[in-house]
Order: C-alpha cells, then structure tokens, then sequence
C-alpha cells in the first residue's frame, strides 16, 4: 500500500546549527525523503544557519556526505539528489552577535510564503536567536520557530524558557518537538482508541488492571555524557517522551481532532497525576560489561565521573487521580544499556470475573501492546482454546498488526518521526507539538521527585548492561503481585 502524499505549500526553512548533528542525521535526511516522495516542493528553501565558516557550496557538500551516511535507505537518483542541493544555501551567522543577520533577513522578507526557524541548537540559545528574528523583522504573525528538548532543566526554567519566547513570538507559532510524538503507532494509538467502538468502552479502571510504558535502549550515553549526567533519565525521558505517551494513553476523548482539543485533554491527564512515593521509584547505573570494559564501559566511566548519583534507569509507579482510572496503575521505565531497544506501551485487561473453566485452565488475560519500536504494530492478545482432544486447555494468541506486513509498507514507504513533524510544521498544524503549559505540569509533576531523592542522597542500584535494569525495578512490581513485561527486540 502506497500512502497518498500531498505537498506542502512552497515554505523557507532555516535551519540554526546547520551543521550539527541532529541536522545532519534526522532533520536534512527527513527533508530530503519528503522530496524524493514528491511532499517537499522545487521552489523551496532551505538555508543552514550556524558559525561554521563555510560557503553555500560547501554547505551542500556536507549535506551530499549527510545524505549518504544517514540517508542511504532512500531512493532517490543522482539528478534528485541535486534537485534537492540546489534548495539549500548556507550563512555563517553568530547568534550572539551580529554576524550573517543582515544576510539573512534580506534573504527571508518579502516572499508571502510560510517561513520556518529550526532551532536546532543549545536551549540557551533559544532567546539570543529570537530576539534576534524579531529585531531583524522576521519574526512576524506569519512566521514559525520549532524548538528541541530539553526544555528547561526544571520548572523555573522551563517558565522562563517560555517568558522568554513569549516576548517575541505568540503560542500559536512555537513548535516544541518531541518525536515520539511524530510515530506513526503513537498516532495509530489515538486511531485504536477514538475510532473504534471495540476499545473504548474498556479503557477506564474498571477493566483496566494497570498499564506499563517501557522505552528501553542497547545504546549508552555516547557522546552526551556531559549533557546526560546533568539530566538523568527523568529528565531526558521521562518528563518527556514517556510523559506524553502516558497522557494519549490515559486522555479523554477530545471534542474533536483539533490541535488544542487535544493538547487540553493531555494536560488534565498531567494535572491529575499523583505524587510519586520514593518506594514507588527504582533508579540504576549501568556495570561495565564483563571482558569488555573498554567498548561498554560503566556508566561513570562513560561520563568521567566516578561518583556520579545520576540514573541510567527509572522506573516508577504512578496514579492519576480522576474518575476513569482511579485505582488503576501506571508503571513507567526507561534505560540505557538495556536487554534490547525496545518501546512499548501495555495495557493489561483485568482477569474475567468468573471463570467457568477448572483451574488447570490457567489465568489468562487479555493484553493490548502497542510497539512504537521497532517493528512498529499493535498485538491484542486472546484467549481461545487449545486445539486438539483432550479437554478444555486454554492458551493465549496473538491477534497481531505488524504495519509493515498488514500494510504491505516497505522501506520505501517509511515516514520517519522528524519528516511528519516538520511538514506539520509547515501545514501549522500544532496537534502533535507541545503546548507552554503541558511543559510547565510536567515539570511540576516531575520536580518533586528528583528533589525527593535528592533531599535522601539517594544513590541508583547498578545493573549489568544486557539486562532489565536492577533488582529494585523488579521487586517494585513484585510487592504489587506484577511482572514487567519482558523486553525484547
């Protein structure tokens, strides 16, 4: 199955820290895709922004050498690819100063189409590169800037990441990305819930026995140490992505599929959050791999910091205090060096009130998982009998939707995250981008927490790298007569 494309209207896209990482991996790959699907038009443009003394033609050669490392699963052809090349250009400007402003605002004012400012850059940034937009007139009621997590450290300073922006730009034009939003499972999940009749009547805590959210990761910090170890996996996942997923989960169905309908339920779904007791909290550090110490070393290793209190694990048990879950549980986890990269959000059904079947039959209950990564899809488990004589043996099966195989997608046919939230973002299309104060209850959410457990110096439990994380996570869900789902590829 082909998905229908529908191009966006012609836009400029300036890209500030054109020449990082995130750019050169996600955001100049994903546009280059949109192009080869025929989404992105000729007439469009986009401009690398960064202090990297460099010239437009130079610019397109590192975006050529780009392509070919992180984009080599699409199909495109040689003349395609210079189609594409001869969209970009590039100026050298210092965000601090006043170098390449002239440049550019004499390049973006004046051409009545949609005009789009990536910031791809240092939070820190964020308000020395719109003040400047708006100083140079680009910041107009037309124009859009998109922003990268983290956004804030806390909750100070996320509200004055916000003042700061709402000096010069209003909240109908800021863009606050988070990707896991862009999967094409996340928004299926919104399709799962509101566009059948099957689930829906289900979904509260009545049939509800608990639900688990679990991202988990093969990867260490890499080359974040230095960002990592002053965020920890709450900060840099939890108040986040996982966040976010546990509020489409839980949300109540909005009036209508409309970007601040939507962004309204989600943040009832954070405001009604529980306080998290610091028995309902497992925080880890990954060990050093066994005979391998240098290619995976331990976590404090990994950041040059060999005391460090910083976790590479959470899990967490949570409550949200309304009328359609009350009583029920969520259970969140995240980690780096993990068993398998893997996400995943479970909803495990409660056990059928009675049950007219011996007890050799076993307990069986039904689980919706929906796989964000990889392999996306969406598996319901059954119960159904097992064939054969014999009596009646029950047994769980799968009623599986792997997308790439219902669908008949193929490689060709994926969209990744970046791409439909960048095209979002030209369409001005907010649905699936975070709102000012969706931010700010999260933060105010997750804040206590930390404090908590810095408030007790607590120290995270190591784990060996391949594992589940360590003991605590598992004895968390033990206490409460649960398992954690196991995580596999």
């Amino acid at each position: 199955m082909v998905s229908r494309v529908i191009p966006v209207d012609p836009f400029d896209l300036v890209i500030f820290g054109g020449t990082g990482d995130l750019a050169r991996r996600k955001i100049l790959p994903g546009l280059f895709r949109r192009f080869c699907a025929g989404q992105v038009p000729s007439d469009a443009r986009i401009v690398g922004a960064a202090r990297t003394d460099l010239d437009s033609d130079g610019y397109r050669q590192m975006v050529r050498e780009a392509l070919a490392e992180f984009g080599r699963d699409i199909a495109c052809d040689e003349g395609t690819l210079n189609g594409f090349l001869d969209m970009i250009q590039y100026l050298a400007i210092d965000a601090r100063g006043e170098t390449g402003w002239a440049e550019l605002a004499e390049l973006m004012v004046g051409k009545g189409r949609v005009e789009a400012f990536y910031f791809s850059v240092s939070p820190a940034l964020f308000g020395d590169l719109a003040e400047r937009l708006q100083h140079w007139g680009m910041a107009d009621e037309d124009s859009r800037i998109v922003v990268e997590k983290p956004f804030g450290h806390d909750l100070a300073s996320a509200k004055e990441l916000n003042a700061t922006l709402a000096r010069y730009f209003d909240e109908k034009q800021i863009y606050r990305i988070d990707h896991y939003l862009g999967k094409e499972t996340v928004q299926n999940l919104m399709a799962v819930r509101f566009g059948n009749m099957l689930f829906e009547p289900l979904w509260n805590a009545q049939y509800v026995d608990h639900v688990q959210i679990t991202v988990a990761e093969t990867v260490g910090v890499g080359g974040r140490g230095e960002y990592y170890d002053k965020a920890g996996a709450m900060r840099d996942m939890v108040q986040n992505h996982l966040m976010q997923l546990l509020c489409l989960i839980a949300m109540e169905p909005p009036a209508r599929f409309d970007p601040d309908a939507v962004r309204d339920e989600k943040l009832k779904v954070i405001r009604s959050l529980d306080p998290v007791l610091p028995h309902h909290i497992a925080r880890g550090q990954y060990d050093a791999m066994p005979g391998n110490e240098a290619e995976m070393p331990s976590y404090r290793e990994a950041v040059d910091h060999p005391r460090s209190r910083t976790e590479s694990f959470i899990a967490l048990k949570t409550h949200i205090s309304n009328w359609r879950w009350a009583g029920t549980p969520f259970y969140l986890r995240t980690g780096k060096r993990m068993a398998a990269r893997s996400s995943e959000i479970t909803v495990i059904f409660k056990d059928t009130p009675h049950s007219i079947f011996a007890e050799d039959a076993g307990r069986h209950r039904n689980v919706l998982s929906i796989r964000l990564q990889p392999n996306e899809g969406i598996t319901l488990g059954v119960t159904i009998k097992e064939p054969g004589p014999g009596g009646m043996r029950l047994i769980d099966v799968p009623l599986d939707m792997t997308f790439a195989e219902a669908l008949g997608v193929d490689g060709s046919d994926h969209v990744d995250a970046y791409e439909r939230l960048i095209t979002d973002v030209i369409r001005g299309n907010q649905t699936l981008f975070m709102r000012g104060d969706e931010v700010e209850a999260a933060w105010a959410w997750t804040d206590p927490i930390i404090e908590g457990w810095e408030a007790r110096h607590d120290v995270p439990k190591p784990y060996d790298i391949g594992s589940d994380g360590p003991t605590d996570s598992t004895e968390m869900m033990r206490r409460d007569g649960r398992e954690w789902r196991k995580v596999t590829p």
